[in-house]
C-alpha cells in the first residue's frame, strides 16, 4: 500500500511542477501486480504504467524489474528520472566504467534522483523492482553503442529512423 501511495503522490507532484499528465484518472500499482510489457534476454522487464514517454513535456511512469546478478552498462538518459525502489536493492554508480564495488546500495523504500545526461550504471544482487517517473521525450544512450540495452531501453533518435526499443 505505501508503494501505491508513493506513485500517486509522485505523479501528482509532477503535475504540480509543470509536467503534463497524459492520464487524469486514478490508478495504483504494486510490485506483485505489474503487467510486464517487455522482457529482454537477460530477464529485465519493463512496463509503461501511464503516460507517453516519447512526447515532449508529457510525464510518464514506469516499472522496471532487475533480476539478481544483472547489471546495465554505463549509460545516460535524455531526461531526469525519479526512481523509487519498491522491492529489493538497487545498486547504482556513476561514471564511464561499470564498477560494481563502487555502486551505492539503495534498499526498498529509497528514492533516487538520476539527472538527465548523468552517465551511470546499475544492477542488483537480488531481484529488484523500481518505479520511475520522468518527462518525455525519453531515450537512453550507452557509452558503448554495442552494449545490450535493457527491456526498457529506447535508443535516441537517429536521422531517418523512428525511435525504437532495443
Amino acid at each position: 500500500m505505501p508503494t501505491r501511495l508513493f506513485i500517486a503522490a509522485l505523479s501528482g507532484a509532477l503535475t504540480l511542477s509543470g509536467g503534463a499528465m497524459a492520464q487524469e484518472t486514478s490508478a495504483a500499482w504494486d510490485p506483485d501486480h505489474i503487467a510486464w510489457q517487455r522482457t529482454d534476454p537477460q530477464g529485465t522487464r519493463f512496463a509503461l504504467l501511464e503516460g507517453v514517454r516519447d512526447k515532449a513535456g508529457v510525464s510518464f511512469s514506469y516499472a522496471f524489474f532487475i533480476p539478481a546478478g544483472v547489471w546495465n552498462a554505463p549509460h545516460s538518459h535524455s531526461a531526469t528520472a525519479r526512481v523509487f525502489v519498491a522491492r529489493g536493492v538497487l545498486r547504482m554508480g556513476y561514471g564511464n566504467v561499470l564498477d560494481k564495488a563502487s555502486a551505492t546500495a539503495y534498499p526498498a523504500g529509497s528514492y533516487v534522483l538520476v539527472p538527465a545526461g548523468a552517465r551511470h550504471f546499475d544492477g542488483s544482487d537480488q531481484d529488484t523492482v523500481i518505479f520511475g517517473v520522468a518527462v518525455g521525450p525519453w531515450s537512453t544512450t550507452y557509452l558503448d553503442p554495442k552494449a545490450a540495452g535493457s527491456a526498457g531501453t529506447i535508443a535516441p533518435p537517429v536521422p531517418g529512423r523512428s525511435r525504437a526499443a532495443r
